[in-house]
């Protein structure tokens, strides 16, 4: 099934690596005009002329950190200016952070928050009006399946990432009279740039390959998964084809979640 984003401008936060990169290397081959932000320009750089590879339209690598609304408000017009529109956003940044209740301070719990839910908050207000204009939007937040298996030793991010689940419902609501369509996909142990810094904290000597397998044990599927399958996910939810699916969250997991 070919799946076209001819026409769309794709903004992807967390875009200049792992799933978010994979993301919009999927979305620029499908035809999308797609702008990643990410906080490095160097490695956005690098991102940029990798997706142009293949990509069918234009590629736009912003400087931001979305956990600051200044440089949130300043990439937005940066992509406003050079494709005239959003049509679709994938809120896509931050990093999972774990720590025992007792041990997260005040400032940790901002900047999770900062950084995963008011990021979201923030880059979806700018792009919200003018989908509803146009009566036509596509609103992706990426969160992970721990936002409904919360566990101890979760937090904050499992914190984030459910409040996450209830912003995309809210939105998908508020959105769905005008065509503004807003899912979440839920991540599970998929190979990304979080496997490789984990794999270099670690000092049992095990390689990557081996470590890859050892988590893939515990999957239904047997492995982990693929930043491609994830991206596959992300590009139908942003076409056409998924006009009928909103407030939904979906695994992408392998069949780890314990629920449906």
């Amino acid at each position: 099934m070919e799946v076209s984003l001819a026409g769309r401008a794709a903004v992807i936060t967390g875009g200049s690596k792992g799933l978010g990169f994979a993301t919009a290397n999927r979305f620029a081959a499908s035809g999308a005009d797609v702008a990643i932000l990410a906080r490095t320009q160097s490695t956005l750089d690098e991102a940029v002329a990798e997706i142009s590879k293949t990509a069918k339209g234009r590629v736009l690598g912003v400087s931001c950190d979305v956990a600051k609304s200044a440089e949130t408000q300043a990439a937005y017009d940066k992509v406003v200016s050079a494709f005239g529109k959003v049509d679709i956003l994938v809120n896509n940044a931050g990093e999972s952070r774990l720590a025992r209740f007792e041990e997260i301070t005040d400032a940790m719990w901002h900047e999770d928050l900062e950084q995963k839910l008011m990021g979201a908050i923030r880059m979806t207000r700018l792009v919200w009006t003018q989908m509803k204009e146009r009566r036509w939007g596509r609103v992706i937040n990426v969160l992970s399946i721990n936002a409904k298996n919360s566990r101890p030793g979760g937090a904050p991010t499992t914190v984030s990432r459910a409040a996450g689940l209830a912003l995309t419902k809210v939105l998908a609501g508020e959105g769905a009279p005008y065509g503004v369509l807003v899912n979440a996909l839920m991540v599970g142990n998929i190979v990304s740039d979080q496997t490789f810094r984990r794999h270099r904290m670690r000092t049992d000597g095990i390689t990557l390959e081996e470590m890859i397998a050892e988590i893939g044990k515990d999957i239904p599927l047997g492995r982990m998964g693929q930043p491609e399958e994830f991206a596959n996910m992300a590009c139908f939810l942003a076409s056409d084809l998924a006009s009928y699916v909103t407030g939904a969250a979906i695994p992408v997991d392998g069949g780890k979640a314990p629920f449906i």
